[in-house]
């Protein structure tokens, strides 16, 4: 087996090599780890590829580069370039150092390459790990994630499901904010929504006048709909979320007038 990984938190990122134990956990003494990801740190932008610009790819070791573009364009080198005479079997992305539950998932970087893997085919699951108060003494805050993902991802992978769809299946995995000895399970969930939470900017001035502006996030911990990503995340559940990159409202279709 071949898993290419990569992440949006940048190739030096803890989330990473715990993302490759779990990726060796997955293809045993027999399989093929190949790295591919961003340089830099690359959260929040979502399905971004650097159509317009060149990117710069670096080797740092055997089945290892950086990509200086966005984690979209990682799955694109790795399955293009660097493994482009025998393609990756899975494409794993993250663990990211936090969730990407909920509408965080419309911004995530680790989710964008997960769908990119989808869309070239592969079987692609994205994996972050969710940060809370109960996770405030541990010496090791990836603890969840690194205890569980084989497990959860050698779950995924005995699937035999239909895809019955053009747009083929990817998955959404979060682990909760809790220590691994309290996680209460793994449930498959849909996407949740935090009402009254949103992303927005705050002004800054700096001292030659001229006005900045940061992007902040909302509270993570505001329940979503029982059942969802965000509510079992914040009761300790492990959850999957079945993805595609189909953004039609297949619902309002049927109710559209005046376009026949």
């Amino acid at each position: 087996m071949r898993i290419l990984v990569t992440n949006d938190d940048g190739i030096n990122a803890e989330g990473l090599g715990v993302l490759e134990q779990i990726a060796a956990e997955i293809v045993g003494p027999d399989g093929e780890i190949w790295v591919v990801a961003p340089s830099t740190e690359r959260s929040g932008v979502s399905h971004c590829i650097s159509y317009t610009t060149p990117m710069l790819i670096n080797e740092h070791g055997p089945r290892r580069f950086s990509v200086d573009g966005f984690p979209a364009d990682c799955v694109l080198a790795g399955v293009h370039h660097v493994l482009k005479d025998a393609k990756p079997d899975l494409i794993l992305s993250g663990v990211n150092k936090g969730n990407n539950s909920a509408e965080n998932a419309l911004y995530s970087g680790t989710l964008g390459a997960a769908l990119e893997g989808a869309m070239q085919g592969i079987l692609s699951i994205a994996l972050s790990q969710y940060f809370g108060p109960k996770m405030t003494n541990l010496s090791d805050k990836f603890e969840t994630s690194r205890r569980f993902g084989a497990q959860v991802v050698k779950t995924i992978l005995d699937q035999k499901l239909e895809n019955t769809s053009d747009y083929k299946l990817f998955y959404n995995v979060n682990f909760p904010p809790v220590p691994a000895a309290d996680v209460q399970g793994i449930k498959a969930c849909p996407q949740g929504y935090r009402n009254g939470t949103c992303f927005g900017v705050d002004p800054f001035i700096a001292k030659n006048g001229r006005q900045f502006l940061f992007v902040r996030g909302g509270d993570q911990h505001i329940q979503t709909t029982a059942g969802t990503d965000a509510a079992l995340n914040l009761d300790g559940y492990i959850s999957v979320t079945p993805m595609r990159a189909d953004l039609t409202a297949h619902d309002v279709l049927p109710q559209l007038k005046g376009f026949e």
